[in-house]
């Protein structure tokens, strides 16, 4: 049997605006998808998105479906 997890990953405000423009830094999301990994999940699907921020910003998400084994 299975479950599953939905994750939404976005970087912090000030981040995104002030610093990159609203792109996710692909170092910060490996290390969160390999936490992911080592407790037994799977990315079985995912969606990037651009989400609004404060009405003039927009910054970058990824929505992630992960699955596990039920432990």
């Amino acid at each position: 049997m299975k479950e599953y997890r939905v994750f939404l990953y976005t970087e912090g405000i000030i981040s995104s605006i002030f610093l990159n423009g609203g792109k996710v830094n692909p170092v910060r999301l490996t290390n969160v998808l390999n936490e992911f990994a080592r407790e037994g999940w799977e990315v079985k699907t995912m969606e990037r998105e651009n989400r609004r921020t404060l009405l003039f910003f927009a910054r970058e998400a990824f929505i992630f479906v992960l699955e596990r084994e039920i432990q």
